[in-house]
């Protein structure tokens, strides 16, 4: 039963991810790296990190959506379906809200009822750690992937001097 209900989400995934990108994504320029590039990169940077995972899962990047990816670097989010909704729910715990995100998570949520405390686990977490879901990764490709990774991890802290 399970993978009958993942393989509408994925026929509902296939046939809006175009869209969302036609429409929520046509300011964005697709990045200016492919896949063998970034395995280029320094050994420890994101973007050696991110060609890693792209080879590791068989991968290829879906322009203008390189930043979900990254995300899922991040956040040690899966690539499996229910995670995928989990990373949703994280993102919108870190402040981001759009149309396809709500409704990833509604009908996400209604198709997989039984991953509810991995949701709330994921939404917990994204407002834990410091807002990322707007940042421009492919200019920190550079970087060092696990600095970076733990000072996203950590909330913004308030300093009182």
């Amino acid at each position: 039963m399970k993978k009958q209900r993942v393989r509408f989400l994925l026929f509902v995934y296939d046939h809006t991810q175009k869209l969302y990108r036609k429409y929520f994504k046509k300011k964005k320029r697709q990045w200016q790296f492919n896949e063998k590039q970034l395995l280029e990169f320094q050994e420890d940077s994101l973007g050696r990190k991110l060609g890693e995972f792209y080879k590791k899962h068989g991968f290829t990047m879906i322009p203008k959506m390189e930043n979900h990816d990254v995300h899922h670097l991040i956040t040690g989010c899966g690539t499996n379906f229910e995670d995928e909704i989990a990373m949703q729910f994280l993102l919108l715990g870190n402040g981001k809200a759009n149309a396809h995100l709500l409704a990833a998570i509604g009908l996400g949520t209604l198709i997989l009822p039984e991953y509810l405390g991995l949701y709330i686990k994921a939404y917990k977490k994204g407002q834990k750690m410091r807002p990322f879901h707007n940042w421009d990764f492919e200019a920190l490709l550079w970087q060092n992937f696990e600095h970076l990774k733990d000072f996203i991890q950590q909330k913004n802290t308030q300093v009182f001097y």
